[in-house]
């Protein structure tokens, strides 16, 4: 009689003993699983200058599908940086994103068809790119979208709805690009009556309250 509590203490030490080691176990599995973070795994490799690890890296996470890592491996080759620079590679990558709907890749395809670079210079292509990547709420799909309104190239020049994308993306931004945007927005302001102004301010508020879906 005596002896049945003994042995249940000895089990519950055992218990917990057991139950603090799954503990350990599973604190250094989570752990080692952050640290192996693949897309910092890479970017590491390739900041440090460690190019052949990072390509290896990004192309394993390309090659599955990972649009982040398909819009870097593009601007990798656009800059010409660890690899040859091959723009027509470049645009390889960024379309498979873009296909995925990736906002970066479709602002940064827009930019290939604007410039030229691995593709055919088409600057209606690229207002295609740019508008879908400023619908989603890219801020630089915003701006160059708004360049081309401004300008006239690969769309009817239009300044209200150049200002208008100028308002979105000065809205979103901070900083030099924040400043940029809105710079770019006063400039054209000065080439409209005020009529065109209220509109173009009116139509920035339909399209952030709408969440980017009545912009036009």
């Amino acid at each position: 009689m005596l002896s049945q509590p003994t042995v249940g203490k000895g089990m519950g030490i055992a218990m917990k003993t057991n139950l603090l080691l799954l503990a350990i176990f599973y604190l250094l599995g989570t752990s080692s699983f952050a640290a192996s973070n693949p897309f910092d795994d890479a970017s590491a490799a390739y900041e440090r200058g460690d190019y052949v690890q990072g390509m290896k890296l990004f192309r394993q996470l390309a090659a599955q599908g990972h649009q982040w890592a398909q819009r870097r491996l593009g601007l990798i080759y656009a800059e010409g940086k660890g690899v040859p620079q091959d723009y027509q590679e470049a645009v390889k990558w960024y379309r498979l994103a873009a296909a995925q709907g990736y906002a970066p890749a479709q602002s940064s395809l827009g930019l290939a068809y604007e410039k030229g670079q691995g593709v055919p210079q088409d600057y209606q292509e690229a207002v295609k790119w740019y508008r879908l990547a400023a619908a989603q709420g890219n801020q630089f799909g915003q701006i160059n979208l708004a360049v081309m309104y401004t300008n006239g190239t690969g769309v009817r020049q239009d300044f209200v709805r150049a200002h208008m994308w100028f308002t979105l993306a000065a809205a979103a931004l901070s900083g030099d690009s924040g400043d940029t945007a809105t710079k770019n927005r006063d400039r054209i302001a000065s080439k409209m009556t005020a009529e065109q102004i209220a509109t173009a301010q009116e139509m920035a508020r339909r399209c952030q309250e709408s969440k980017l879906k009545n912009c036009d």
